[in-house]
């Protein structure tokens, strides 16, 4: 469970570029919702997500995970509840190492004190087992160095990691932006499959407005640093491309 109380993040306070990317924002994520996070760009979304995941800390407020305040927690310390895919695939993993190698630091991920995860024929299988649902065929060549695949396979195989340690928040900020549509649909059936089987708590910022509609159970709007809409069930699915469209204008 993610609640924000009264969030205001304010970057460059008393300079003649300060900007309020949020301002007062209430909002509660129960377990297990997908949320669907749209908006302008400069509209607050992911600093919205740096909050969660405490790469950015409120100027105002108070943040919860799991009930406990996490406010001033940084970002390292809140690993062991939260996991982020970012835009770029070429982020988040080794690019020298193996898939192998990477998704054993994937592992290690909330453990840093305890590097007792080696590389044995169970780890492998257990990996090899993961890759194979995704159907790249890459569960074959867990010794090709990661910097080697494509976008769309290092974005997909990154969503496997970031599930390999005990995860309850996924953070997707934008993941398919840069991938072609045919690699776009397979990480997000992806990212779709492990939020259902791992009954993931779920934020996923978004541009795509079919994506928009296709996934998540709930919708939210930013606009100048504040929600804008907020809509669940049947709300959501009801809405037409069209009506998005206008929200921008």
């Amino acid at each position: 469970m993610i609640e924000l109380k009264n969030i205001t993040k304010i970057f460059n306070r008393g300079e003649v570029n300060e900007v309020a990317a949020l301002e007062d924002v209430s909002l509660r994520i129960e377990e297990g919702e997908f949320v669907v996070l749209v908006g302008a760009n400069g509209s607050g979304k992911t600093t919205l997500l740096n909050i969660i995941s405490g790469a950015a800390l409120p100027s105002k407020g108070r943040a919860f995970l799991h009930g406990e305040d996490v406010t001033g927690l940084p970002e390292h310390k809140r690993s062991r509840w939260v996991a982020r895919v970012f835009q770029d695939p070429l982020g988040g993993t080794a690019p020298e190492l193996s898939i192998l190698d990477n998704f054993r630091l994937a592992a290690l991920r909330t453990r840093r004190k305890k590097l007792k995860i080696g590389i044995n024929e169970a780890f492998k299988a257990s990996v090899r087992e993961r890759i194979a649902v995704l159907g790249l065929g890459l569960e074959d060549k867990l010794q090709q160095p990661m910097g080697t695949l494509s976008g769309g396979q290092r974005q997909a195989l990154t969503l496997l990691m970031s599930v390999m340690d005990h995860t309850d928040i996924l953070l997707l900020d934008e993941p398919t932006a840069a991938l072609d549509p045919k690699s776009a649909e397979v990480v997000m059936e992806t990212a779709e499959r492990l939020i259902r089987n791992y009954n993931l708590t779920t934020v996923f910022i978004t541009h795509n407005l079919r994506e928009t509609q296709r996934f998540g159970n709930r919708l939210i709007q930013m606009a100048g640093g504040r929600i804008a809409r907020d809509l669940r069930g049947e709300a959501k699915q009801q809405l037409e491309l069209e009506e998005m469209y206008g929200w921008f204008g």
